[in-house]
């Protein structure tokens, strides 16, 4: 199997601000995901998943750590503008609000027309039309929604015009920084099954930062589980949901909503945990 994305020992750390110590975001972060498989970055807010997620997509840079995407190791000096091309072929991110790929002056077309023009510098007459009307079927949005702008269009659709526009250059791995957790249960459970779609059919490898375990569970292939920027747990994504070995997955689990969900179990759980460290 193809490997996509191999991460060794990524490591990430911020100055400190006045009156506080340093913040180490990612400590010795590694991991490995195959072309076409999905990897799950979950943690509670300053967990690291966003940190490791914006150094994949290039923008931030680790202090020490290598970030191999199809072969090619990414280099620290890589600047310009044939260097940003390069990245973006190789690695797209799709945010929790749309509005922060989406420019809210430019219609849907225009959005993806500007994509595939840096990216198709001389397309054959007809092309850019084409592939604009092949990635809004794919989607699941219609040629009606191209002169929309993002203001007059549902989170769904907005967040499907983000989707369309990551793809629009065939990347080979799609970066998704909790792009569901703003969107109402029935078109989360949509757009969950377009990614799966999007995944199986082009082969693009995905990695989704969320703090929701139950998503998780129906995208990912792989789960890695972070804790103040270090990895503390990482398996296929049905056995760690199953049974965890670390206290920290156990109680991100406990503390999810459910059937059997107890606040005073939470507490425990948060106690011991806090117990052991």
């Amino acid at each position: 199997m193809i490997e996509a994305v191999r991460v060794s020992g990524l490591t990430k750390t911020y100055p400190a601000r006045r009156g506080s110590a340093h913040v180490v975001a990612a400590k010795d972060v590694s991991f490995s995901l195959a072309e076409g498989e999905s990897l799950g970055l979950v943690g509670e807010s300053g967990s690291g998943k966003t940190t490791v997620a914006r150094m994949l997509v290039g923008l931030a840079h680790p202090d020490s750590g290598t970030i191999v995407i199809n072969g090619r190791t990414r280099e620290r000096k890589d600047h310009g503008r044939s260097a940003r091309l390069r990245r973006a072929k190789e690695v797209q991110m799709v945010f929790q609000d749309p509005y922060g790929s989406l420019d809210r002056r430019l219609s849907v077309e225009t959005a993806l027309r500007d994509v595939l023009r840096w990216h198709m510098p001389d397309p054959a007459k007809g092309t850019v039309r084409a592939r604009i009307a092949e990635l809004m079927d794919y989607v699941g949005l219609s040629e009606k929604h191209l002169g929309s702008r993002p203001h007059q269009l549902s989170g769904g659709q907005r967040q499907r015009v983000a989707i369309a526009k990551a793809l629009a250059v065939d990347p080979a791995v799609l970066v998704l920084d909790e792009a569901v957790s703003a969107l109402d249960v029935s078109v989360q459970a949509q757009i969950l099954t377009l990614l799966n779609r999007i995944r199986a059919e082009t082969g693009v490898s995905l990695v989704f930062v969320t703090h929701d375990l139950a998503v998780v569970g129906e995208v990912t292939g792989e789960i890695l589980v972070m804790y103040k920027g270090e990895a503390v747990e990482h398996g296929a994504t049905a056995e760690v949901l199953r049974r965890p070995r670390h206290p920290y997955t156990d109680m991100l689990l406990s503390s999810a909503p459910g059937p059997d969900w107890h606040p005073e179990r939470v507490s425990e759980l948060r106690a011991a945990f806090a117990g052991t460290r």
